[in-house]
C-alpha cells in the first residue's frame, strides 16, 4: 500500500499548529493531504466547510454548485465577495480556495448534482459533505454515498438554529431515511429563503461539518454517526439526539 504523501517545507510551516497538536500531528496531516472530499453546494454551509477544509490542507476538493452568486448570499456565504456577484458559485469558491491554499487541488462543477452524475462524483471522493436545501438532492447524494460506502456529512440551518450529523450505513450507522423518511417533503427541511437565517449560524454548522470530515479522514475522534447535533443560537445551547 502506498504511503501518504510527504509534506514539503512550505506545508510544514503552513500546518505547523496541526503538526505540534498532540493526538493529530504529521500522520493526520498527511492523511488530509491524501484525501479527496466532495462538497455539494457552495452556499451558506458549503462556504465555511470549504474554507476550513482548504485551510486544513485537504489534497483535493471537488465542489459542485449550479448557482450564481447573488447579493443576498453575501450576508452568510463568506466564500463570495461583492465583485463576484453574477459569477458561478463553484468558480468563486475555487478562486477563494486557490488564494487561501495553493496546495489544494480543485475539481469544480458548475452544474446540479443529479441521478446522472452523482455516482461518478461520489466515487471519486473519500468523504461527502451535503449542504443543499432540498430533499430531492439530499436523497440522491445519500443514496450514492450509501451504495459506494462513503460517509456523508449532512448539515441544515434555519432562522436561529442548525443541525449536523453523519450518515454512514456502511460503518453500521443508520441511513438517511432514519432521519428523513421517504414520506418527508421539503416542508420538513428548513428554508432560508422563506424563514430567513442569521448568518453566523451557517458558520457554526458549516465549520462543524468540516470538523466531522477531518475526523473521518484522519480517524481522530468519534464522528456524529447515528447522532444529530442541534445548535440553538438564541439560547447558546447544543443538544444531541440519537436516531
Amino acid at each position: 500500500m502506498a504511503s501518504d504523501p510527504p509534506l514539503g517545507p512550505e506545508e510544514t510551516r503552513r500546518y505547523a499548529r496541526h503538526l505540534v497538536l498532540k493526538g493529530f500531528g504529521g500522520g493526520a496531516q498527511q492523511k488530509l493531504k491524501a484525501a479527496r472530499i466532495l462538497v455539494v453546494g457552495a452556499g451558506g454551509l458549503g462556504s465555511p466547510a470549504i474554507a476550513y477544509l482548504a485551510a486544513a490542507g485537504i489534497g483535493q476538493l471537488s465542489i459542485i454548485d449550479p448557482d450564481r452568486v447573488s447579493l443576498s448570499n453575501l450576508q452568510r456565504q463568506t466564500l463570495h465577495t461583492t465583485p463576484a456577484v453574477g459569477t458561478g458559485k463553484a468558480e468563486s469558491a475555487g478562486a477563494f480556495v486557490s488564494a487561501l491554499n495553493p496546495h489544494v487541488g480543485l475539481d469544480l462543477h458548475a452544474e446540479a448534482l443529479t441521478e446522472a452524475n452523482a455516482e461518478a462524483l461520489v466515487a471519486s471522493c473519500q468523504v461527502v459533505l451535503d449542504g443543499t436545501d432540498n430533499l430531492v438532492t439530499r436523497r440522491i447524494v445519500a443514496a450514492a454515498a450509501a451504495r459506494l460506502g462513503r460517509p456523508l456529512v449532512s448539515g441544515a440551518v434555519s432562522m436561529f438554529s442548525g443541525q449536523v450529523t453523519v450518515f454512514a450505513p456502511h460503518l453500521g450507522g443508520p441511513g438517511h431515511a432514519a432521519l428523513f423518511p421517504d414520506e418527508a417533503s421539503d416542508d420538513a427541511l428548513p428554508s432560508c429563503e422563506a424563514n430567513g437565517i442569521l448568518g453566523p449560524v451557517t458558520g457554526v454548522i458549516g465549520t462543524l461539518m468540516a470538523m466531522e470530515a477531518i475526523k473521518l479522514v484522519t480517524g481522530v475522534g468519534t464522528p456524529l454517526i447515528g447522532r444529530l447535533l442541534v445548535y440553538d443560537a438564541r439560547d447558546a445551547r447544543f443538544s444531541e439526539l440519537s436516531y
